[in-house]
């Protein structure tokens, strides 16, 4: 993909140009951001531009044995690079100097765990799902409940496809997602990190450094690719996924600039959680426990993720609620959402709501680690029963 395809982050793509551009780039960078903010794609479109900028020797004119192996590449635009037959080869992912590395499993007992067994899978992961996480990513070559790593045969076989020069390119790049999975094997690259051979980079892409050996952070440049805002992720949900853009902006508010979250909650957008939540406060606050437990009965059939993104719509209309109760009644609201958080304001105060979003975070962190629906939909049912503290509201429609 171009640079110019990435979501947002245009001050950050502007300097990872100016650092080809200018020569200064670096043999070793480490990219970080959180799910869904694109620093993946965003590294893979980087590189995709370096392994595009034709080999030295032939922007000089030279004929193949007269040309010095620091001769100064010619600099293309990132829009120009698309224009070359390099670049059809790199946005395929099948570039002969563009590599990856990233975690995999062992699909057979006495096979090695490398990452070309799953070549295709990622180019296919890459094209069709690239704000995805490396949960999506080993759900989608069925790892079950096989742990994912980056072993010591892959750090092997990086050592050995680094040695050699570039074929077609004056770089060659190994991009490596998520080098949290490396642990003490990644000592086997230290040096090769440290002293890469001529015109080698190294492209880490991380979700956090807090797991990355201290030895390899030491040797990197450190790139951070913050979260997106709300308007790059509206701009591409009604760019790219051509939707209504007062719906995009609603779902970019929630995303909490996670793209991916975004195009999951595009998934559920027609789910009717409002009437939902209201059906849920209705059943704890007056209903008792029968009306409970039937609407716990029946949120719990909905599957993980709809759940989780129900917790996360009911999370953002407090968050709003909050918002109201600060500012006032002048801030922009949907009609709907607007009366919801002035019922609610009625019987809550600021740090009750604050205590309600608390426990529905933690609620988010349980769903995504396979916490049993019923119990915990119960058991939050209860904890806001209390943080509202038996007061009694009757959320209607009208």
């Amino acid at each position: 993909m171009l640079l110019s395809e990435v979501i947002g982050h245009e001050k950050l793509k502007k300097q990872l140009v100016d650092m080809v551009q200018n020569q200064r780039l670096s043999h070793a960078m480490l990219f970080v951001g959180p799910d869904g903010a694109g620093a993946l794609p965003l590294a893979i479109a980087f590189a995709q531009y370096i392994v595009s900028i034709p080999n030295a020797a032939e922007n000089s004119g030279a004929n193949l044995f007269g040309a010095p192996e620091t001769s100064v590449p010619k600099m293309y635009s990132p829009n120009e690079i698309a224009a070359l037959p390099a670049y059809h080869r790199a946005s395929q992912l099948m570039h002969p100097d563009l590599h990856f590395s990233f975690p995999s499993i062992t699909e057979k007992p006495g096979t090695k765990n490398l990452s070309s067994n799953f070549i295709e899978q990622w180019r296919e992961f890459i094209n069709g799902y690239p704000y995805g996480n490396v949960f999506d990513w080993l759900q989608s070559i069925k790892a079950d409940n096989k742990q994912g790593n980056i072993s010591a045969d892959e750090c092997a076989e990086i050592i050995k496809k680094l040695s050699f020069k570039s074929f077609e390119s004056t770089y060659k790049v190994l991009v490596m997602w998520m080098p949290e999975y490396l642990g003490k094997e990644g000592n086997k690259l230290l040096k090769l990190i440290e002293e890469p051979p001529v015109n080698t980079i190294f492209i880490l892409v991380a979700a956090s450094d807090e797991q990355i050996l201290p030895t390899i952070l030491s040797r990197c440049q450190y790139i951070k690719v913050p979260r997106l805002t709300k308007e790059d992720i509206q701009t591409a949900l009604t760019e790219k996924g051509h939707l209504d853009p007062e719906k995009a902006a609603q779902i970019a508010a929630i995303s909490d600039g996670n793209y991916r979250e975004a195009l999951h909650l595009v998934q559920h957008s027609d789910s009717d959680f409002l009437t939902q939540i209201r059906e849920w406060l209705n059943a704890i606050l007056k209903g008792g426990p029968l009306a409970q437990n039937k609407w716990v009965e029946e949120t719990s059939k909905m599957g993980r993720e709809p759940q989780k993104q129900f917790l996360k719509y009911f999370n953002h209309l407090l968050e709003q609620s909050i918002r109201l109760k600060v500012l006032g009644a002048d801030i922009p609201l949907d009609p709907a959402l607007k009366d919801f958080a002035l019922r609610i304001n009625k019987i809550a105060g600021v740090g009750q709501l604050e205590a309600m979003v608390q426990e529905l975070d933690k609620a988010v962190y349980h769903i995504e680690r396979n916490a049993n629906p019923k119990m915990l939909f119960m058991a939050l049912g209860i904890k806001f029963y209390h943080i509202i503290q038996n007061k009694t509201l009757i959320l209607t429609e009208g």
